[in-house]
């Protein structure tokens, strides 16, 4: 193999590697793929899936426990935390299974092993059985993140992990602070909140989800904390110790020094791009520890492109898909088939959290005028059975146009509801047009009719 020819060699098997390895390989181009680890990459096997996996499993023990005020009466309800690392476990086996099938398919090569970049557009495949060096027409770099290690003294000590190390733990434990209040952090708390654990949250920024509007912020603390979660934002952790068999942590709230101790810390601060010992030789432009890419993802050497995480921007698996086909697609001499800019951000909470577009601050901070639209789901007759919590829906749309600019949702099922929102917004509807389509009754997508009509008629 290492004399032949490729049309594209992709380093990294992640949601953004095997989509543009497997797109490019639909459009007639030979394709081969490098992976040291799993196929899938962060988000198949230690991201997204596995923590929704938890996320379903922890949210139907807090269902069964509160069963009762449905007419279901469910004692000693209980959590077996092997058997639900098992189904967690074959889960993402199911669908790394799946990803292989999807390559194979589209006749896609694979090379197990570290991907090196080296110049002339050759990669090195560095692997027990040796070395093997690749040649392509282009190259695509798509080697993700890690999380990213706080400076705090003491992290380094047993009992403290970031969230990859969460996965391994064998047992829940008895009481967990968590340092972070991004999405990993509040999807964290959440899981084991609801297995039973006493939780504390620790946010180092002045509300939750900060990327996101204040609003979500706010009312998702609440949530947690009515779920049992003791949530502090604004602190400022100074240091971990160990306490006899718990470890403590010291934090500054409100300029006081206070502290909090557990069984085990996790720690979501962020992630980095990955980029250890890829490059040899050969080392495109880099911004901020991310690597340089212009519009079309091609880096400062002519035929190497890179997307995802390493390229920064949003860390989601599905922007880095779009990525991935558009740079593909670019590849092959077409026009981008996907909309890279409209983006939705998703926090699987319960409820669950979507952002699109621009929300009112954004919008007014680029001086358009806009008009909002509101709805509470407290009238919505599937929130209404399902007794859902703090939901709500949040539109912006241009006060001249009538386009639609941006949504946020809190609210049961709101990830499934974000496609429609993305493609209004991206393809520029008004409320008006959105308002002509009928939505089932009863369900929570019908919420958003209501909010659309308190766009047009209330603001």
């Amino acid at each position: 193999m290492s004399a032949e020819q490729f049309d594209l060699v992709v380093i990294g098997g992640g949601p953004g590697g095997y989509t543009a390895a497997v797109r490019a390989a639909k459009l007639g181009m030979r394709a081969v793929l490098i992976e040291r680890q799993e196929l899938g990459g962060t988000c198949l096997n230690r991201g997204c899936i596995p923590t929704a996996a938890m996320l379903h499993s922890a949210g139907l023990c807090r269902q069964l426990r509160e069963s009762e005020r449905f007419g279901i009466c469910a004692e000693g309800v209980s959590v077996d935390y092997p058997k639900l690392l098992a189904y967690r476990r074959e889960t993402v086996q199911m669908l790394v299974q799946g990803v292989e099938q999807m390559l194979d398919i589209a006749g896609v090569a694979r090379l197990s092993g570290t991907g090196t970049l080296l110049p002339g557009r050759r990669a090195r495949v560095t692997s027990e059985d040796g070395d093997t060096v690749l040649t392509g027409k282009n190259i695509l770099l798509a080697t993700g993140s890690k999380a990213r290690v706080p400076d705090i003294p003491g992290v380094d000590l047993p009992g403290v992990a970031d969230s990859d190390g969460a996965l391994a733990w064998e047992s829940i434990p008895d009481s967990l602070t968590v340092i972070g209040g991004g999405v990993i952090g509040v999807e964290y708390a959440q899981i084991f909140a609801d297995l039973g654990s006493r939780v504390t949250l620790l946010g180092t920024r002045a509300r939750l989800l900060p990327s996101m509007d204040r609003e979500i912020g706010q009312s998702l603390k609440m949530v947690l904390k009515k779920r049992g979660v003791d949530v502090r934002t604004g602190v400022t952790v100074e240091r971990i110790e160990r306490d006899g068999e718990l470890l403590r942590c010291r934090f500054t709230e409100k300029e006081e020094k206070k502290t909090v101790t557990s069984q085990k810390v996790l720690y979501a601060v962020g992630r980095v791009p990955y980029t250890d010992g890829l490059f040899e030789g050969a080392a495109p432009e880099m911004a901020g520890g991310r690597i340089a890419v212009n519009e079309h993802f091609e880096t400062s050497i002519p035929g190497v492109y890179a997307i995802g995480d390493v390229i920064g921007g949003p860390q989601l698996a599905h922007l880095a898909m779009a990525q991935g086909t558009t740079a593909a697609e670019r590849m092959a001499g077409l026009a981008p088939s996907v909309d890279v800019a409209t983006v939705p951000y998703c926090v699987y909470t319960d409820p669950e959290i979507v952002s699109v577009g621009l929300t009112e601050a954004q919008a007014k901070e680029k001086g358009v005028p806009v008009r909002t639209g509101k709805c509470v789901l407290g009238g919505n007759g599937r929130s209404a059975v399902s007794r859902e919590e703090r939901g709500f829906m949040w539109l912006v749309t241009d006060r001249e146009t009538g386009k639609l600019l941006g949504a946020q949702l809190m609210c049961a099922r709101a990830g499934d509801m974000a496609g429609e929102l993305v493609s209004a917004v991206s393809n520029g509807f008004t409320a008006e047009q959105l308002m002509r389509a009928i939505r089932p009754h009863p369900t929570y997508n019908e919420a958003l009719s209501e909010a659309l009509r308190a766009s047009v008629i209330f603001s």
